[in-house]
Order: structure tokens, then C-alpha cells, then sequence
């Protein structure tokens, strides 16, 4: 190959041929033999078999892994997540995917609710193509239904990024559930974005000390004392084969919050790739022509989406202040809509009739300010019912991702991951609404 999708081939007794790959397969028919040339990596083998008894025992000797697990809450996990795999990007290993637990979805519910496969809300295959890596799920790795307990040395980021912490960051019981018995050894404290005495409370920590300790070299400079595992009593230094961590939600190249700024590399190698199931997207559409009132099939027309984020944002509310003067007024989100209209309208000639607003309040009397406002509401009332407790905020995410327009709330997670996507995948135009104080999104 003298180029990239370029072929030099010579036939005996023939001249010399060069063909250009233009696309992912080529077809080549000679005289006396029929090539075919494919610029498609070639599939890896990362595992022995289908789902075993034993983790370990499907693992390939030659290969190496990494995972972590849930336990910060959706839209949370879905960027520690998208974390992992740039981090088994950095270090050549292979990512297994937790499924989500529903430490969120949970919240206020008497009802059993389990666990949702990252298959199921993310389309996994789609996702190892444009990465052009391996992305295994753990159901893959391990038979469901396996009673055998496996013993497993992780590494505890939690404690080592503040000493407040006194244990490994909750995993909400997802090891337990596949019969793995952790041993956790504290990683040591160099791992922190900030390493200063005021920042005890700054958890994050960066993408190149883990990279580290993913090697031979840091890792055994590092080992500690592991803990001793709470069913099989064993104390086990982190695997080498599987580098395994508790959380990674709070990790960074350079500062804080490195998805809300642009050079984001979490974002730009994994998260734009990490596109919603079919089926997802196929019940957000499902669901958006029944808030608009279109037939079955109608084509979608472009819209405007708001998510606005209340509920437990409750909580960082000064008490001396009512919720209602803490929370932007839906007048916010109105003024920013229509920055985002006119935006549309004057750099890209669309124009935008439709507006859908997704938000997680309850109270009667302000989705009928909702109303007022002429915007659409997507009906949940039977969504649970027909598909799962997870389904409301897969399709609720899923309509934020395919607006042509987005206006999000401060502080969200969740409207920071659809303003990523809008920007990302439609090119659109975003907004977000502060608030935390009368006036907070006065311009």
C-alpha cells in the first residue's frame, strides 16, 4: 500500500496496476483471480467464547481490559462512561460497559426497577466502528446467570481524591449483581487535578495519572494495602489484566469539568460517537409526532427543545430564599427560545415553529404556565407502563438530541450532554438559562 487506499499490484506477465479504495470494500476482477479490498479494520478476537461462568475464564491472555462501574446517577454515568473508553483509548484495552443502575431513576419510587444493559440505551456496534476498538458488555464477558464468586482487585479513586471520603465510591451493588467480590486498593493521592490544601473538595482527578497506573511501572509503586473483600475475605492488589476502577465520572486533563469546555477530549474522541439505540430514537420520534399531533410515520418538522431542570436542584437553593425566586422563570427559557430562533432564522434561513419543553417538575400549576406559552409536552403517562421506568428519560434525552434549537439549565448535567449532541450532531444553535438568584439570567 503506497497511500492510504491506494494498491500497487502487480499480475505476471501483466503491466503493473494501481487501484484507489474510495470507498470501505473494493472489487477488483482480473484476468486469472477476483481481489477484494477492504479498508474495514479487521474484527478482533477480545474474548474465548460466549458469556462464561467466569469472567476470567473468557478473558484473552494476550489482550488487556478495563471497566468501572455506576453509581452517580444516569446522565452522570453515561460521562463516566465516556470517560472509561477514552481512558482505554490512552492505555490499548479493551472497554466493558456496565449497565446503568438506576440510583436516579429510583429516587421517590417503592417499585423495583433493574438495571437497563448499555446495548439497550446506546447503539454499542455503531459506537466500536467509528471508534474502531472493541466495546464489550459485561453480559458478554459473564454469564447472567452465574452463581460463581470471583474475586477482583480494583483500584478506590474515591478516598484517594479527598480525605472525607472513607470507603470506595458507591458502585450501587452492580458487582455484587455478577457475582464479583472487590478488593479495593487506594490510588495514590498524586492522581488529583488539584493537589493543593484547599481543594479537598475538588474531586477530580486526571486522565494521564490513571493512564499510569494502567502500567507495570506505577502500578507496582503504588499497590498499598488492599482491602480485604467482603464475601471470599481475600485482599487482592489491582489486576493487571483488568484494570478496574470505582468511579470516573470526576476525571480531567487540565481542570474541573472538562466536558463544559470545548477542547473536551472525552466529548471529542468518545461522547460524539456514542449515538442513542435505534429503537430509542425510533420512540422519540414515536413520541414527538404524538406532542405535536402528527400522523403516525409524518415526517418531523424541526423544533426547539428546553429541558428544565428543578427537582433536587431544591437542595443548592439558600434556605432563606423560596424555591420559586431561585428557580429561573419560565419568562428565561422564553427569551432565550427566541434567541435561538432568531439565530436559526438569520444564520441558516430556518425557521422554527415548535417548541417541547422536558423537565423533571410535578406541580400541575406550572406546566399550565408551560402551556400558556404554547410550548409542547411530551405524555409519560403510560411510558412506564408500556416500556420501563427508564424510558421517560431515554426519550425525553433522545428528543433533546435531535432538536434543531436547544435550551438547557445551568448546572445540568443532563442539558450539558444535549447541548453536546444538538451542537454536535445537528449543528444547532443553544442556550443556557442561570439560575440561583431573582434575576441570575438578566442579560
Amino acid at each position: 500500500m503506497s497511500n492510504a487506499g491506494r494498491l500497487e499490484w502487480t499480475v505476471p506477465g501483466a503491466e503493473r496496476v494501481t487501484i484507489t479504495v474510495e470507498g470501505p470494500q473494493v472489487t477488483v476482477h482480473a484476468p486469472t483471480a477476483t481481489v477484494t479490498i477492504s479498508s474495514e479494520p479487521k474484527e478482533s478476537v477480545v474474548l474465548n467464547g460466549p458469556p462464561a461462568d467466569t469472567f476470567l475464564g473468557n478473558l484473552r491472555p494476550e489482550a488487556k481490559y478495563i471497566t468501572t462501574w455506576p453509581g452517580t446517577g444516569f446522565t452522570n454515568d453515561v460521562m463516566s462512561f465516556m470517560n472509561m473508553i477514552y481512558l482505554a483509548i490512552l492505555t490499548e484495552r479493551v472497554p466493558i460497559m456496565p449497565f446503568f443502575a438506576p440510583s436516579h431513576i429510583a429516587l421517590g419510587s417503592s417499585d423495583y426497577i433493574p438495571d437497563i444493559d448499555f446495548g439497550q440505551v446506546f447503539d454499542a456496534p455503531r459506537l466500536a466502528k467509528s471508534l474502531r476498538i472493541p466495546v464489550l458488555e459485561w453480559w458478554q464477558v459473564k454469564d447472567r446467570n452465574s452463581t460463581t464468586v470471583e474475586p477482583l482487585g480494583c483500584w478506590n479513586v474515591w478516598q484517594a481524591v479527598s480525605p472525607n471520603h472513607y470507603e470506595h465510591h458507591p458502585t450501587r451493588g452492580s458487582p455484587e449483581r455478577m457475582n464479583l467480590d472487590i478488593s479495593w486498593t487506594i490510588a495514590p493521592k498524586w492522581i488529583k487535578v488539584y493537589n493543593d490544601e484547599n481543594a479537598d473538595d475538588e474531586y477530580h482527578m486526571k486522565f494521564s495519572a490513571l493512564m499510569a497506573l494502567a502500567f507495570p511501572e506505577q502500578r507496582s509503586h503504588n499497590l498499598g494495602t488492599p482491602s480485604t473483600s467482603p464475601l471470599l475475605g481475600m485482599s487482592l492488589p489491582p489486576n493487571e489484566q483488568l484494570f478496574c476502577l470505582d468511579s470516573m465520572y470526576w476525571t480531567s486533563n487540565l481542570e474541573a469539568h472538562e466536558f463544559e469546555h470545548d477542547y473536551s477530549t472525552a466529548w471529542r474522541f468518545v461522547g460524539k460517537y456514542l449515538h442513542w439505540n435505534p429503537r430509542i430514537e425510533e420512540l422519540a420520534r414515536v413520541y414527538l409526532r404524538g406532542a405535536f399531533g402528527l400522523a403516525p410515520g409524518a415526517p418531523l418538522p424541526h423544533y426547539i427543545a428546553i429541558h428544565v431542570r428543578r427537582g433536587d436542584f431544591a437542595d443548592w437553593c439558600p434556605r432563606t430564599m423560596p424555591v420559586d425566586e431561585c428557580f429561573a422563570p419560565l419568562s428565561a427559557y422564553a427569551r432565550r427560545v427566541e434567541e435561538v430562533r432568531e439565530e436559526l432564522q438569520r444564520a441558516r434561513g430556518i425557521e422554527v415553529q415548535r417548541v417541547v419543553l422536558t423537565s423533571d417538575e410535578t406541580n400541575a400549576t406550572w406546566w399550565e404556565g408551560v402551556a400558556a406559552y404554547g410550548w409542547h409536552r411530551i405524555d409519560h403517562s403510560t411510558t412506564v407502563a408500556t416500556h420501563s421506568a427508564w424510558h421517560p428519560v431515554l426519550i425525553d434525552a433522545a428528543i433533546q438530541s435531535a432538536s434543531i434549537g436547544f435550551v438547557g439549565t445551568d448546572l445540568s448535567t443532563v442539558s450539558l450532554m444535549a447541548d453536546l449532541r444538538v451542537k454536535t450532531w445537528q449543528d444547532g444553535e443553544v442556550r443556557s438559562v442561570k439560575w440561583g438568584k431573582l434575576g441570575a439570567d438578566d442579560h
